[in-house]
């Protein structure tokens, strides 16, 4: 079914739901998982020119990464983390592509009815209509 499996976080606990939908998953079919944070940079800026900004960025993604993979390391389970820097979306894209990936989880809101293309340019969405491989929006 599924092999590689890239979950993109944002460390906060919106999150969760995807890392727990990947976590069932990798036990059912013994798949990799890959817990991806992507560090969103400042346009027309050098990242030399904010590098402390950007190393305690890092260094708390990556505090942030190892807390959430310590239940798959538990279980013996395949994880892996990672953290990019770039643009969220594409940033996203161009991970699951470069590790192959065949499936995408990511948690996403719910689209307000009464509002519609609102909400169209979010990350979840932006991700879902750009990936190569299958995605699953997890609410």
């Amino acid at each position: 079914m599924f092999q590689r499996i890239v979950v993109p976080v944002d460390l906060s606990d919106r999150s969760i739901p995807a890392v727990d939908a990947a976590f069932e998953l990798a036990r059912l079919t013994n798949a990799e998982v890959l817990l991806l944070h992507v560090i969103e940079v400042i346009e027309h800026v050098r990242l030399d020119e904010l590098r402390p900004f950007y190393d305690r960025l890092e260094a708390s993604a990556r505090r942030g990464l190892q807390g959430l993979s310590e239940r798959f390391d538990a279980e013996d389970l395949q994880v892996a983390t990672a953290v990019v820097y770039g643009h969220r979306t594409q940033a996203i894209i161009d991970f699951a592509v470069a590790r192959q990936a065949d499936l995408i989880i990511l948690a996403s809101h719910r689209i307000d009815p009464d509002r519609p293309g609102h909400d169209w340019n979010s990350i979840s969405y932006g991700s879902a209509i750009l990936s190569p491989c299958a995605v699953l929006l997890v609410k």
